[in-house]
């Protein structure tokens, strides 16, 4: 005997029986629906009405959220991002040498340093024949800038390119060590024109910069390919490299940054 055709209705209703069963009670869409936006209320994302239920809690929630509640503008651009408050950090009256410069880094409140770590200051001579910028001392730095690993590891760069130590003039971008710091931001609040007074204070014949986040500083980014640095008292031949403490961490960046420095030097 054949057992009877099952009718859709009951198919259905099975269904709905078995997504009961396996505790499925709610219904899902994979689009998100802007439950709160003008033209949405009363509907649901396929433009049929929202269950009962829904309705009803909206009404009790705000009744008359069909008729006083503003339209939702679902594309408002972004607010735009937080620009840095600009400073003269050098005041009206800016060091005018290299001794007023290191005493006024070494006691200027205009400068955020982070606690824990003592100001260091730059040390050389000017006119030298090669400035290196790093970005901030040591964190063991005290009285001495680069005083630690990445202190001997650049002796050693500068020995195998001849150069003696009075033959640099050595500086940071920052007075002290600071952690996790965002060069760029920095460089927006004023430093970037303390690094150029004190590159011009300085008066080296060419620039070393190890590390590209310090781009910003001069007045450029780690993307443009900054050859030259433009000052009062000129233009100055630059080179970019990796950071010590970056070729301390991955050797075959030493052997990048020689190929670079052969590379420059050929063509001074």
């Amino acid at each position: 005997m054949n057992s009877p055709q099952p009718t859709l209705a009951r198919e259905f209703a099975s269904a709905l029986a078995w997504w009961q069963a396996a505790g499925v009670d709610c219904d899902f869409h994979d689009d998100a629906t802007a439950w709160l936006a003008e033209e949405q209320i009363g509907q649901g994302s396929d433009g049929a009405a929202p269950p009962a239920s829904v309705r009803d809690a909206r009404q009790n929630d705000n009744p008359a959220a069909t008729k006083e509640r503003p339209a939702i503008d679902r594309l408002a651009p972004a607010p735009p991002p937080l620009v840095p408050a600009r400073e003269n950090l050098l005041g009206e009256s800016p060091p005018a040498d290299l001794a007023a410069f290191r005493a006024w880094w070494m006691e200027a409140g205009t400068l955020d340093t982070a606690r824990g770590f003592p100001r260091v200051p730059p040390r050389g001579e000017a006119g030298a024949k090669l400035m290196v910028l790093v970005p901030q001392p040591e964190d063991s730095d005290r009285q001495a800038l680069l005083d630690g690993p990445q202190g001997r590891l650049l002796a050693a760069m500068l020995a195998a390119m001849g150069l003696t130590p009075e033959q640099i003039y050595l500086a940071a971008a920052l007075p002290a060590h600071r952690p996790m710091t965002d060069l760029a931001s920095l460089a927006a609040t004023g430093m970037d024109a303390v690094t150029a007074h004190h590159i011009g204070l300085a008066a080296p014949q060419r620039l070393l910069v190890l590390g590209g986040s310090l781009a910003p500083m001069l007045g450029g980014t780690a993307e443009n390919g900054l050859r030259e640095f433009n000052h009062a008292g000129g233009k100055l031949p630059v080179i970019f490299g990796d950071t010590l403490e970056a070729m301390l961490h991955m050797p075959r960046l030493k052997a990048r940054f020689w190929r670079r420095w052969m590379e420059w030097s050929a063509t001074l």
